[in-house]
């Protein structure tokens, strides 16, 4: 949501400030850090560890807050800096860019000898843990870990924690049974020179046990902990109140099942044994590592064993996918179509555009015989101005009309049993101005580079997001946000390890499935982007090279928006193309599509210089 602050919230944000200072005098601390994440360090959060939106009014999906006796910071990236803007109340939170100025460098600037900084050791990484206390010591100062969350004291109409009900995801769709995936993981164990390893994230702990949940709104997993060793049965910490007999039966047959609240005494026996631990001090509560470490036991830093695993798709989970986003776009297709009727009366707006998008998607997926279990994310519905809001969620506030002579932005997805979708277009509403067109041609153009790019096999997302953007930066332009995400196999829509951005380490393989999202944003007036997901294609010789090199299957099919094409920026090649994404269209989908629909799509997906 990117809702206006009020004088209601002006005074809310100042009264949780004063409460919240009051908590740290009383536990002798001088600043107190609130990272947006819970204690899986996961990215969507429940209603009950939302303390950074509780704290300050920011509603988005990464952040953090540091507050200090004297003043106050909330830390947002590129993609929600309008948002903040509109959400934080100024007078009380100042607003920094999360990368350009991190909570440790601003809190650098500010230490004094003496000060003592809190945390809560169940939302801060090793890594991050590890940054801060070498500033704190810097500056004579101390990083303190608290036992309870002090905002936690404070809020008191705090929801419950989650209680989804889990379901296994069967073989059929997984593709690989769980006890294969344990045996993997634990070899993968064995090799790191580790007893045991921990998984703390929750799409770790549902890839690998085949299970699903419903404690995270859009992302299908339980929120849990694991701890596999290296030979022998692994421990799964799940409340057990989201078991039905026949899923505790399925687990059981898995792992030793216990309580979450047994889940630290685990670690501890670990450390008593002198047990070497892995975990990925990046992804991982540092709480998790202290509590082994305090017990004896060593740490063995290293990457998530199932992070790599997960990311690599198994032709089941292709297959899969290839057939959630032929159901996904014909119920994007019925929803253009629609759109472009409907647009032209001046009463739609971006809440009922959103809703109708939701039941062409529940629709399409009963006329397949299939099932949608929920959107991957709340749609972003963003008309004229809205639109330049990266991760914009309409409210009855902020919620406008698709007037004519603006732009649209629709970003979105569903999950379903066999694969999860993410797409965006940007539409065209009346007549484009030049500048909108010549924008969007210019993302078009980056977008067209990362579907048609050949790379070496161990090249990484940060080699190839030069591409997405060099028909931007000639014109002086450029996006705030990576050009791509990692997307799971009806899992999260926003997985690791790899990325196409600038901090894109991971070489990408086979298998992975990525967005490919390039935009522009004028704030103020519009938004542009255009999305896609592609699946990592195996190495192939390329006729007259001597290295294999790797590519891109376009998983996505919907039309591009031909209206805000200028033909005279692209090239015949781009061209081509455009033309063979568009005829691949109608074949794919047309089964799920009335007479009606399919004469649309023709029109839509037709060549390009028609």
């Amino acid at each position: 949501m990117a809702r206006r602050t009020t004088r209601v919230d002006q005074i809310a944000a100042h009264d949780r400030l004063t409460q919240l200072r009051a908590e740290l005098s009383r536990d002798q601390l001088t600043g107190f850090i609130v990272p947006h994440t819970d204690e899986h360090q996961s990215e969507y959060l429940p209603p009950s560890a939302e303390r950074l939106a509780w704290l300050t009014g920011f509603t988005g999906s990464a952040g953090a807050a540091v507050v200090l006796q004297d003043e106050a910071a909330v830390f947002v990236d590129g993609r929600y800096t309008i948002q903040a803007a509109a959400e934080v109340d100024p007078s009380a939170f100042a607003l920094e860019h999360l990368i350009e100025m991190p909570p440790w460098k601003w809190l650098k600037a500010r230490l004094k000898p003496g000060d003592r900084i809190g945390y809560d050791p169940w939302l801060m990484t090793s890594a991050e843990v590890k940054r801060l206390d070498e500033v704190c010591r810097a500056a004579e100062a101390t990083l303190v870990g608290v036992t309870g969350n002090p905002i936690d004291h404070i809020w008191t109409d705090r929801p419950a924690p989650p209680l989804g009900a889990v379901t296994i995801h069967p073989t059929e769709l997984s593709g690989e049974e769980a006890q294969g995936k344990i045996g993997r993981l634990q070899a993968s164990i064995a090799d790191a020179k580790a007893d045991a390893a921990i998984l703390a994230q929750a799409d770790s702990v549902a890839w690998t046990f085949n299970l699903r949940g419903a404690d995270i709104a859009h992302n299908p997993v339980a929120l849990a902990y694991a701890v596999l060793p290296a030979d022998g049965k692994p421990s799964l910490f799940i409340d057990g109140r989201k078991l039905t007999n026949s899923v505790r039966a399925t687990l059981a047959d898995l792992a030793e099942l216990h309580e979450p609240a047994e889940f630290t005494g685990s670690l501890a026996a670990l450390g008593r044994e002198g047990a070497k631990v892995l975990l990925d001090p990046k992804g991982t509560a540092a709480a998790i590592a202290a509590a082994i470490r305090d017990a004896g036991g060593t740490v063995v830093e290293g990457a998530d064993p199932a992070e790599l695993p997960k990311a690599r798709k198994n032709d089941t989970e292709l297959a899969g996918t290839r057939r959630a986003h032929i159901r996904d776009g014909a119920a994007m297709v019925r929803f253009l179509a629609w759109l472009d009727g409907a647009a032209a009366s001046g009463e739609i707006d971006e809440v009922i555009a959103a809703d109708r998008l939701a039941g062409f998607r529940a629709d399409t997926a009963r006329r397949d015989g299939s099932e949608l279990v929920d959107v991957s994310f709340a749609t972003i519905s963003g008309a004229g101005p809205n639109g330049a809001i990266v991760h914009y969620r309409v409210t009855p506030k902020t919620n406008r009309p698709l007037e004519s002579g603006s732009l649209y932005l629709v970003d979105s997805g569903g999950q379903y049993r066999d694969g999860t979708t993410d797409i965006t277009r940007t539409i065209a509403v009346g007549v484009p101005t030049d500048e909108m067109r010549d924008r969007f041609t210019r993302v078009l153009k980056g977008h067209i580079a990362i579907a048609t790019a050949r790379f070496p096999v161990g090249a990484s997302g940060a080699q190839l997001d030069t591409l997405a953007r060099a028909a931007l930066w000639q014109a002086g332009l450029d996006y705030d946000h990576g050009t791509g995400h990692g997307v799971g196999s009806f899992l999260a829509v926003h997985e690791g390890p790899a990325r196409i951005s600038k901090l894109g380490t991971v070489p990408l393989e086979p298998g992975m499935i990525l967005s490919n999202e390039p935009g522009y944003y004028k704030a103020g007036a519009y938004g542009i982007r255009i999305e896609n997901l592609l699946v990592v294609t195996p190495a192939a010789i390329v006729t007259g090279g001597d290295r294999p090199m790797l590519g891109f299957e376009t998983l996505t099919l919907a039309p591009i928006d031909r209206r805000l094409v200028d033909l005279s920026i692209l090239s015949p090649a781009e061209i081509a193309w455009l033309d063979a994404y568009h005829a691949r269209i109608g074949p794919a989908l047309g089964h799920l599509l009335d007479d009606e629909e399919r004469q649309w799509l023709a029109q839509a997906a037709a060549p390009i210089g028609d």
